[in-house]
């Protein structure tokens, strides 16, 4: 019988315990600080986590580059760092469920390497009475950086934000976790420990907690920013300023949320049963795959929409973080299967023309390849059945140039305005971007997108991303 884990700390009491060593605590002062400060902070932290992990993991990809574990709800959204890291939610379970649990025999295990896809996006229970089902909190190890992240209540019963880089609570907090496993699912410990042991992160280097702390400050909205200077002001640089997001905005970043979380949660229940295709019939595994691959199509599009919407709500220059060195060829090349089932799902043909060679060029790798999708399906979805598709790649002088062409004439005019930031083709039900929205996210990509229309050759989109060895793009 799984009992209540009396004297196990929570994570807000491990973290917040170290805060006066920790000297990469951010501890605004109460008397300044307004009563959302807590939120703004956790919600602050997290966008920075992602950014970072992003430009640590796009250089140089690898799967399973390290473990992200969280609770109540998931933190990591980019699509591009999901296929990098292993996940595990930690979510309450009623007691019922969980002593059920222990009489399932879990899948055969060998002394072999685990496989990181068998944990990706594993859920694991907590009982309901355990104190981490009031705190929200994650933990991070990669080989370049190792965090946790913990939004709790203090004695007062106020909202609290506590964070630490350093191994040692890092291990304490991992500990605490463990021992929650070890009680409700003893049978996955020692995947996660091996898992860990992988990816031990090294000592907190002081260049990527500035950037830590550049990428918070950036995300805290303007009015939680205290009157005094926090300790970590003293390398940070201003912020731009930001405009109070449209109805509309707020709209669509709500519902592109509520859409997401439940398509990931069947993702994942689908991904859970095709690890057991071997007991099912081909006909089932295909309807699974087919699910699969539709709510991974959705996600990703609430994703570019949620992004988009945020990139709008900026004032200024707009941007998405670091852009880095990136292979286009690699992108194309891992992307090329999904584009196609895209094509031959409405009997489009789709026609890629790479040169042997690409240079590399700089950019948002995540973001390059959700924008190259997201035109990609525009152009599928709205073409008759039957048309072209054509994506050229050249090089043009210090841009490269990517060209998609389509044949047909009446493309433009088979879309329909929905609100200032997406367009409807009503033919298909589909949703996208319109092309102001896309030039935006173009350009905080570092390139620009140009439209121009053929009266009697169809439409070409053409984007320009900046070579390597020169500067950005501005105009």
């Amino acid at each position: 019988m799984v009992k209540q884990p009396k004297g196990f700390p929570s994570l807000g009491q491990i973290v917040g315990q170290s805060e006066q060593l920790d000297f990469l605590e951010v501890v605004p002062s109460d008397a300044i600080a307004p009563a959302d400060t807590a939120e703004a902070e956790w919600s602050a932290a997290i966008a920075a986590l992602n950014h970072l992990l992003l430009n640590l993991f796009a250089a140089s990809p690898r799967p399973c580059a390290g473990v992200v574990l969280a609770g109540p709800n998931p933190v990591l959204h980019d699509p591009y760092l999901l296929t990098q890291l292993v996940t595990g939610l930690f979510r309450p379970k009623s007691l019922e469920d969980i002593a059920l649990a222990h009489f399932q025999l879990p899948a055969a295990a060998d002394d072999a390497d685990p496989d990181p896809i068998a944990v990706t996006q594993q859920e694991y229970p907590l009982v309901p009475n355990d104190p981490l089902v009031d705190e929200q909190f994650c933990l991070v190890w990669t080989q370049g950086l190792g965090a946790v992240f913990v939004l709790d209540r203090d004695d007062q019963g106020k909202p609290a934000f506590h964070f630490s880089f350093s191994p040692e609570v890092l291990s304490q907090a991992w500990q605490a976790l463990r021992s929650r496993l070890r009680l409700t699912c003893p049978h996955h410990v020692a995947p996660l420990d091996r898992l860990i042991a992988q990816h031990q992160p090294p000592s907190p280097d002081h260049r990527l907690i500035t950037a830590f702390h550049r990428l918070m400050l950036k995300h805290l909205p303007q009015h939680t920013a205290p009157a005094a200077a926090p300790t970590i002001q003293i390398n940070a640089q201003p912020r731009r300023p930001e405009t109070t997001p449209t109805a509309e905005v707020e709209l669509l970043q709500a519902l592109t949320h509520e859409v997401r979380t439940p398509l990931t949660t069947i993702r994942m229940l689908t991904r859970l049963v095709l690890k057991k295709q071997r007991t099912l019939a081909d006909d089932v595994v295909k309807r699974l795959k087919s699910i699969d691959q539709e709510c991974t199509d959705q996600i990703n599009r609430m994703e570019l929409i949620f992004r988009a919407t945020e990139l709008e709500s900026q004032v200024g220059d707009r941007d998405l973080g670091q852009l880095i060195p990136i292979s286009l060829q690699q992108i194309i090349q891992q992307h090329t299967p999904q584009w196609q089932h895209q094509a031959q799902r409405r009997n489009i043909t789709l026609t890629i023309v790479l040169p042997e060679q690409l240079p590399t060029i700089i950019s948002h790798p995540a973001m390059l390849a959700q924008v190259l999708t997201g035109l990609i399906e525009r152009l599928t979805r709205s073409l008759p059945s039957g048309e072209n598709i054509a994506v050229q790649v050249t090089t043009a002088g210090d841009q490269l140039k990517l060209q998609f062409l389509s044949q047909n004439t009446t493309l433009s005019h088979s879309l329909k305005s929905l609100g200032q930031l997406l367009m409807f083709q009503p033919e298909t039900g589909c949703l996208s971007l319109n092309l102001d929205v896309t030039k935006n996210l173009c350009h905080a990509m570092g390139g620009k997108l140009t439209v121009r229309q053929r009266p009697t050759a169809g439409e070409v989109l053409t984007i320009f991303l900046p070579l390597t060895s020169y500067r950005l793009i501005t105009a």
